[in-house]
């Protein structure tokens, strides 16, 4: 076998191949089952000498990686051709492809509105875990045990002393163990709970979570916060009022409406011809939930309030199903 006649064979016929379908056959009649490569492989079984065989299954090997190489070689060749074959007819004058730059998402733009309004206001940023203890969600919050209002709280369970939280209010407890007053804190983020998915509700949803502590405050000064901040987020000139209502945590308690963005009062299909729309929860801070974090209830008073930034939102933009938050639709998406 004369390698070196065979490899001045391939490497002329190489230089002649213009294109992968005629490379492709190059490498099937050296390389392939009945390829020359592979018959001398196969022809070592026939030769009796040791040494010979020896020899022989070196010069096959080495004309095999030669191959190799020189398609691996013409390849990138071919490759290269073809880039400057394209560049070639490219017109560099023509203007580029336009694209879609991406934007920020409706809850997120809400959830940044709502806290630069309250930091406005002197209020300072606090986050806490997603899996929260039960006992900061709940028992110190003055939920008592096997209590109704737990009823408004259906929990993903994640061991007997943790939860997905239910609401951003534990941030509370954390922030009044750590820190003395006066505080002005609100706590965004993601909170959990068992729904059944719907036009307004999600098992994931965000809320906005805000309280004031310190000597003297009254539910005037909730009010007064409360009024203005709705005015900020939504425009103003819309009145608010007060509802009673109750949860747990504070006392006395109550809802906030606003007069509905649509119909501005005057009673539309959004508001259900009532004129307002409630958009979040409020109260004085139960003195319970002073006890528990070792605040002073005779010295200290404070306020409390919660809003799901879904609604806001919603109420906010026009829009009517909740799900479209969290379906990425770019037709929903670039709208905002």
């Amino acid at each position: 076998m004369d390698i070196e006649a065979i490899k001045n064979r391939i490497s002329t016929e190489i230089k002649d191949i213009n294109d992968n379908p005629g490379l492709a056959e190059f490498k099937a009649r050296y390389l392939g089952k009945k390829g020359e490569v592979t018959l001398i492989f196969e022809s070592l079984k026939d030769i009796q000498s040791k040494d010979e065989k020896k020899e022989r299954g070196r010069q096959a090997n080495e004309l095999k990686v030669f191959v190799e190489n020189a398609c691996a070689e013409r390849e990138r060749f071919l490759l290269e051709e073809r880039k400057k074959a394209e560049l070639a007819d490219m017109d560099v004058t023509l203007p580029a492809y336009s694209f879609s730059a991406g934007g920020t998402h409706p809850l997120t733009a809400v959830m940044s509105e709502i806290n630069s309004i309250f930091m406005r206001m002197g209020f300072s940023v606090e986050e806490g875990p997603d899996i929260e203890t039960a006992k900061y969600n709940f028992t110190d919050l003055n939920f008592p045990a096997e209590h109704p209002a737990m009823d408004m709280h259906d929990t993903f369970h994640v061991d007997d002393n943790h939860v997905l939280r239910t609401h951003t209010s534990p941030i509370q407890i954390r922030t009044m163990l750590k820190m003395k007053p006066p505080l002005k804190i609100i706590a965004p983020g993601r909170v959990y709970r068992r729904d059944a998915v719907d036009s307004s509700h999600s098992p994931v949803f965000h809320q906005v979570e805000g309280f004031m502590v310190d000597e003297n405050v009254r539910f005037s000064d909730l009010k007064g916060v409360l009024d203005l901040f709705t005015k900020q987020v939504f425009g103003g000139g819309l009145k608010t009022r007060f509802r009673p209502s109750f949860f747990p945590f504070t006392e006395p308690s109550a809802e906030v409406d606003v007069q509905c963005v649509n119909c501005r009062g005057k009673g539309c299909r959004t508001c259900k011809n009532t004129g307002w729309l409630e958009i979040l929860g409020c109260g004085m801070i139960h003195v319970n939930v002073f006890k528990s974090v070792g605040y002073d209830p005779e010295k200290y008073t404070g306020f409390a309030f919660g809003m799901g930034v879904e609604r806001i939102a919603m109420l906010k933009y026009g829009i009517n199903d909740m799900r479209l938050f969290y379906e990425n639709d770019v037709r929903f998406i670039s709208q905002f």
